[in-house]
């Protein structure tokens, strides 16, 4: 299993920026009739999160995954950092090449973990 780390080129200010979780979250109800005071606290898939990245990178979040997706999955890490998971290193070069072909310098990876030092 390889996993690293997915950057994007914030819209602002023009630095590579990945989305962490800061906080789960927080999803409850409104009922028309009584209160209800049930709150579930859920964290993101990986998908989620990049799409919540719309308007602030400079790559088409959808366009992002779609690229992502046949060659590893997008998750959230302790329940924190993204990353892509792939199953082999053939995976990995295969999408920094996909991505770096579609997207230029504006999305790439980084090895995340105890082999990002090679």
């Amino acid at each position: 299993m390889i996993r690293a780390r997915l950057w994007f080129t914030c819209a602002a200010m023009f630095d590579p920026v990945t989305p962490i979780v800061v906080k789960p979250a927080v999803l409850g109800w409104k009922a028309k009739t009584r209160e209800v005071e049930l709150t579930i606290e859920r964290a993101f898939t990986g998908e989620e999160l990049v799409r919540r990245m719309k308007g602030w990178v400079t790559a088409d979040v959808q366009q992002v995954i779609e690229t992502i997706n046949p060659y590893g999955y997008l998750k959230v890490l302790d329940e924190k950092d993204l990353v892509v998971e792939m199953e082999s290193e053939g995976d990995y070069e295969q999408l920094k090449e996909a991505l770096e072909d579609r997207f230029g310098d504006q999305v790439f990876l980084e090895r995340w973990g105890p082999l990002s030092a090679i």
